[in-house]
């Protein structure tokens, strides 16, 4: 019977592909590693390498073996990782980017409560609007607004922290001069308000429609835009036209009433939250603990719109009708 011992003797020799360099790396002599290696070969009844002169070269035998040992050996090494994390506090350091606007309005005071309840560790928040390199600047991950589809796989891990949508909103003084879009096509004929960024126009609207999945792309235009979300975000408010925005961007606003729904059946559904982190082979509980707290913590979507939230159809209507607020 094999136990861990020959097991990680055997990924060694491999990994080396000589018995001198194994010896070496394990600071024994070489005598050490060739009597070990027999003695697994002679109790499995088979041979485990090949040996020449220069290097030993793994049989496929052997390579079936160290195929299932790898996985097998790592999970005894992060079964004993956890083991010695939860007889204590964790502490240490959790290096995070995230864009302004999210980190600051949601990140920002989740990342205080998750400090809070574990005072050992050291949280740092870098706001940046371009993703980092995040191995090679030494983050342990980032809560962005987008996936790792169309990226590298394997050289990422990702998970979806929350459900968002971008909506069409408007002030209600902007409803009160016109009369708001019974169809996306009429949005065409609309004051809308653009973000711009890297110096292009947003100015196509790919919109779908929750009940039924359909899709429909509207182009827009206006004569408004900036690469600043914030600065069209007040655009909006002081009643310039219709705005495209993260639920979670406008929330205050909406319960406020200070904006609208507009076309409140349509969205663009390109938004979740997501954590992205540079593949690695085990993550550390401290960053186990803040993603599954970050879940827990979004997992309401606390920027939804509530049932109290006004539409372009309550905005307008009389006052002392059934509509009206």
């Amino acid at each position: 019977m094999l136990d861990r011992e020959d097991l990680e003797l055997l990924l060694a020799v491999r990994a080396h592909g000589s018995l001198s360099a194994t010896a070496a790396a394990a600071g024994v002599v070489a005598s050490v590693v060739t009597k070990k290696l027999a003695a697994i070969e002679a109790r499995l009844g088979l041979p485990l390498f090949q040996r020449t002169t220069r290097r030993v070269v793994a049989t496929a035998e052997c390579e079936a073996l160290c195929e299932r040992a790898a996985p097998l050996l790592q999970s005894f090494t992060q079964l004993e990782a956890d083991l010695q994390e939860g007889r204590t506090e964790p502490t240490g350091t959790i290096r995070l980017a995230a864009t302004f606007g999210f980190g600051r309005l949601w990140l920002g005071p989740a990342l205080a409560d998750f400090q809070t309840l574990h005072p050992g560790l050291n949280v740092q928040l870098q706001l940046t609007e371009q993703l980092p390199n995040l191995a090679v600047d030494g983050y342990d991950g980032a809560v962005w607004l987008w996936s790792v589809q169309g990226r590298r796989a394997s050289e990422w891990v990702g998970r979806r922290l929350a459900r968002n949508q971008r909506v069409l909103v408007a002030a209600p003084s902007y409803l009160r001069r016109h009369a708001a879009p019974q169809s996306v096509a009429d949005l065409e004929h609309h004051a809308c308000l653009l973000v711009r960024e890297n110096d292009q126009r947003f100015d196509t609207w790919p919109l779908r429609r929750e009940r039924d999945k359909s899709e429909s792309r509207v182009r827009v235009q206006g004569p408004l835009s900036s690469n600043s979300g914030e600065l069209v975000r007040d655009w909006c408010i002081a009643g310039r036209g219709i705005m495209l925005r993260s639920l979670w961007d406008i929330a205050p606003q909406l319960a406020s009433g200070q904006l609208v729904r507009v076309l409140p059946a349509w969205a663009m559904w390109d938004a979740d939250i997501h954590w992205l982190a540079p593949h690695r082979a085990q993550t550390p509980k401290r960053v186990r603990l803040l993603i599954d707290f970050l879940a827990e913590r979004f997992r309401g979507e606390p920027w939804k719109l509530k049932p109290a939230v006004r539409t372009a159809a309550r905005a307008n209507a009389p006052r002392g009708s059934r509509l009206a607020p």
